[in-house]
């Protein structure tokens, strides 16, 4: 079993792109998402600090970073002191979130990471929270583990599939399809409620 069902099996990728869209509106207040962020981050090995200044902060020390699904407020807005920055989400957002990425020197691609990265090659590749609204998680995972050195992931696990989530991602699926062993984790916190898989490796 693949662990997932197929998008045939669901609806057309284009109303889970819709239902993704609806529910994001017109992106001006993120704070529960960026609130969950921070969760993610603390499990996927991401320290950000307060710096006293008007958010958390994380260090990169000059690592380049792709994040494979990060939306409008992907937590590479949170960085300091990274080499190259990507972002690859088919979600169509403002254009003052493009303007938002483009002043803080990180590249937005709108596709589907299913397409590749055009053989960019970076230090880390983060994902969490996505691989439920894409068409093929396997192949999203396989994309991340060809582009990066370190792969950090958090990702909801034993969720039923609908109309915005078409797969159901389990502990089991995920472990085979990142090529290393994660670990469930129990989460409620900051609104980020339920069963997760954090997968942390080198590729």
């Amino acid at each position: 079993m693949s662990g997932h069902k197929p998008w045939s099996e669901i609806k057309h990728k284009a109303d889970a792109q819709n239902f993704e869209r609806n529910w994001w509106g017109n992106c001006v207040n993120t704070l529960g998402e960026e609130r969950k962020q921070l969760v993610y981050a603390q499990h996927m090995g991401i320290i950000f600090n307060d710096t006293g200044g008007p958010g958390p902060v994380h260090f990169l020390a000059g690592a380049s970073v792709l994040d494979i699904g990060g939306g409008p407020c992907s937590m590479l807005l949170k960085v300091e002191d990274g080499g190259k920055l990507k972002v690859i989400d088919p979600l169509p957002i403002p254009e003052w979130c493009k303007a938002r990425y483009e002043a803080a020197g990180i590249e937005y691609v709108q596709q589907g990471a299913e397409q590749g990265v055009d053989g960019d090659a970076f230090d880390e590749v983060w994902i969490y929270n996505a691989l439920q609204h894409v068409e093929d998680p396997e192949r999203v995972l396989a994309v991340a583990r060809q582009a990066g050195q370190l792969l950090r992931v958090f990702e909801w696990v034993d969720i039923p599939a609908h109309e915005g989530h078409p797969h159901e991602l389990t502990v089991e699926s995920l472990n085979r399809w990142a090529g290393f062993e994660g670990y469930r984790v129990e989460v409620n916190w900051h609104g980020a409620v339920g069963s997760a898989w954090v997968g942390i490796g080198f590729c």
